[in-house]
Protein backbone atom coordinates (compact mmCIF):
# COMPACT_ATOMS: atom_id res chain seq x y z
CA UNK A 1 0.00 0.00 0.00
CA UNK A 2 2.93 2.43 0.94
CA UNK A 3 4.50 1.58 -2.30
CA UNK A 4 1.55 2.43 -4.55
CA UNK A 5 0.98 5.81 -2.76
CA UNK A 6 4.86 6.85 -3.29
CA UNK A 7 4.12 5.70 -6.59
CA UNK A 8 1.25 8.19 -6.76
CA UNK A 9 3.43 11.20 -5.35
CA UNK A 10 6.41 10.41 -7.92
CA UNK A 11 3.94 10.70 -10.49
CA UNK A 12 2.26 13.63 -9.37
CA UNK A 13 5.46 15.30 -9.12
CA UNK A 14 6.56 13.96 -12.68
CA UNK A 15 3.32 15.51 -14.27
CA UNK A 16 4.03 18.80 -12.37
CA UNK A 17 7.20 19.02 -13.80
CA UNK A 18 6.24 18.16 -17.36
CA UNK A 19 3.07 20.00 -16.89
CA UNK A 20 5.64 23.50 -15.72
CA UNK A 21 7.82 22.73 -18.96
CA UNK A 22 5.10 23.16 -21.40
CA UNK A 23 4.25 26.80 -19.47
CA UNK A 24 7.93 27.44 -19.97
CA UNK A 25 8.37 26.46 -23.65
CA UNK A 26 4.88 28.79 -23.96
CA UNK A 27 6.43 31.67 -22.28
CA UNK A 28 9.42 31.53 -24.36
CA UNK A 29 7.54 31.41 -27.58
CA UNK A 30 4.71 33.72 -26.80
CA UNK A 31 6.35 36.47 -28.99
CA UNK A 32 6.42 33.66 -32.07
CA UNK A 33 2.83 33.03 -31.53
CA UNK A 34 1.66 36.78 -30.95
CA UNK A 35 3.59 37.20 -34.56
CA UNK A 36 1.80 34.62 -35.85
CA UNK A 37 -1.43 35.80 -35.03
CA UNK A 38 -0.95 39.04 -36.06
CA UNK A 39 -0.20 37.22 -39.87
CA UNK A 40 -3.07 35.72 -39.88
CA UNK A 41 -4.98 38.59 -39.02
CA UNK A 42 -3.50 40.67 -41.36
CA UNK A 43 -4.30 37.87 -44.12
CA UNK A 44 -8.10 38.14 -42.66
CA UNK A 45 -8.20 41.66 -43.21
CA UNK A 46 -6.57 41.59 -46.73
CA UNK A 47 -9.27 38.64 -47.55
CA UNK A 48 -6.84 36.14 -48.10
CA UNK A 49 -8.36 32.61 -47.95
CA UNK A 50 -5.54 30.23 -47.25
CA UNK A 51 -6.04 26.57 -48.21
CA UNK A 52 -6.84 23.81 -45.52
CA UNK A 53 -3.99 21.79 -46.55
CA UNK A 54 -1.30 24.70 -46.06
CA UNK A 55 -2.95 25.22 -42.83
CA UNK A 56 -2.80 21.76 -41.64
CA UNK A 57 0.54 21.27 -42.97
CA UNK A 58 1.62 25.01 -41.33
CA UNK A 59 0.25 23.43 -38.04
CA UNK A 60 2.61 20.08 -38.43
CA UNK A 61 5.79 21.88 -38.74
CA UNK A 62 4.77 25.08 -36.40
CA UNK A 63 3.89 21.69 -34.35
CA UNK A 64 7.38 19.84 -34.83
CA UNK A 65 9.28 22.98 -34.15
CA UNK A 66 7.77 23.85 -30.44
CA UNK A 67 8.13 20.22 -29.89
CA UNK A 68 11.96 20.07 -30.83
CA UNK A 69 12.38 23.45 -28.82
CA UNK A 70 10.73 21.75 -26.20
CA UNK A 71 13.17 18.42 -26.01
CA UNK A 72 16.73 21.32 -26.63
CA UNK A 73 15.80 23.41 -23.83
CA UNK A 74 14.62 21.39 -20.93
CA UNK A 75 17.03 19.71 -20.31
CA UNK A 76 18.74 23.58 -19.62
CA UNK A 77 16.12 24.23 -17.01
CA UNK A 78 17.28 21.33 -14.57
CA UNK A 79 20.52 21.72 -14.78
CA UNK A 80 22.13 22.79 -11.72
CA UNK A 81 24.71 25.67 -11.91
CA UNK A 82 28.04 24.74 -11.82
CA UNK A 83 29.85 27.03 -9.32
CA UNK A 84 32.72 26.98 -7.61
CA UNK A 85 36.56 25.67 -8.53
CA UNK A 86 34.34 23.12 -10.83
CA UNK A 87 33.26 26.13 -12.92
CA UNK A 88 37.00 27.48 -13.78
CA UNK A 89 37.97 23.99 -15.42
CA UNK A 90 37.94 24.00 -18.33
CA UNK A 91 38.08 27.76 -19.13
CA UNK A 92 40.09 29.42 -21.41
CA UNK A 93 42.96 32.67 -20.14
CA UNK A 94 45.55 34.25 -21.83
CA UNK A 95 49.11 34.37 -19.71
CA UNK A 96 50.22 38.14 -18.47
CA UNK A 97 53.31 37.18 -17.13
CA UNK A 98 55.11 34.62 -17.88
CA UNK A 99 54.74 31.22 -16.39
CA UNK A 100 58.21 30.04 -15.13
CA UNK A 101 56.45 27.69 -14.59
CA UNK A 102 54.27 30.33 -11.95
CA UNK A 103 53.01 33.13 -13.37
CA UNK A 104 49.90 35.32 -13.89
CA UNK A 105 47.11 34.55 -16.45
CA UNK A 106 43.85 37.20 -17.07
CA UNK A 107 40.70 34.45 -17.39
CA UNK A 108 37.08 36.27 -17.58
CA UNK A 109 38.86 39.80 -17.23
CA UNK A 110 40.11 38.54 -13.53
CA UNK A 111 43.96 37.91 -12.61
CA UNK A 112 45.00 35.13 -11.39
CA UNK A 113 47.79 33.24 -10.70
CA UNK A 114 48.61 30.04 -12.42
CA UNK A 115 51.04 27.28 -12.64
CA UNK A 116 51.82 25.31 -15.54
CA UNK A 117 51.12 21.34 -14.94
CA UNK A 118 54.10 20.19 -16.95
CA UNK A 119 56.29 22.54 -15.72
CA UNK A 120 56.86 23.90 -18.97
CA UNK A 121 57.65 27.71 -19.42
CA UNK A 122 54.62 30.22 -21.30
CA UNK A 123 55.45 33.43 -22.33
CA UNK A 124 52.82 36.69 -22.40
CA UNK A 125 50.05 36.57 -25.12
CA UNK A 126 49.47 32.36 -25.06
CA UNK A 127 46.24 30.66 -24.37
CA UNK A 128 46.01 28.69 -21.59
CA UNK A 129 43.64 25.95 -20.33
CA UNK A 130 42.29 24.99 -16.93
CA UNK A 131 43.41 21.95 -15.49
CA UNK A 132 42.24 22.36 -12.06
CA UNK A 133 43.05 24.71 -8.68
CA UNK A 134 45.33 24.48 -5.58
CA UNK A 135 44.36 26.54 -3.16
CA UNK A 136 43.83 30.13 -4.49
CA UNK A 137 46.50 29.08 -7.82
CA UNK A 138 45.30 27.69 -10.87
CA UNK A 139 46.59 24.47 -12.92
CA UNK A 140 46.64 25.09 -15.85
CA UNK A 141 48.42 23.66 -19.84
CA UNK A 142 49.29 25.34 -23.15
CA UNK A 143 45.71 25.72 -25.23
CA UNK A 144 46.22 23.63 -28.39
CA UNK A 145 45.65 25.58 -31.73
Amino acid sequence: MQSISMCRKVNTKLIKRIIADWLKVLLLLLDDIAALRLIILVLRFLKVRIPLPITIAAALVVGTFVFMIHKAVMPSFHKSPVTGPEAMIGIQGTVVKPLTPVGTIIVNGEYWRAESVNGSNMGVDENVEILGLDGLTLKVKRKEP
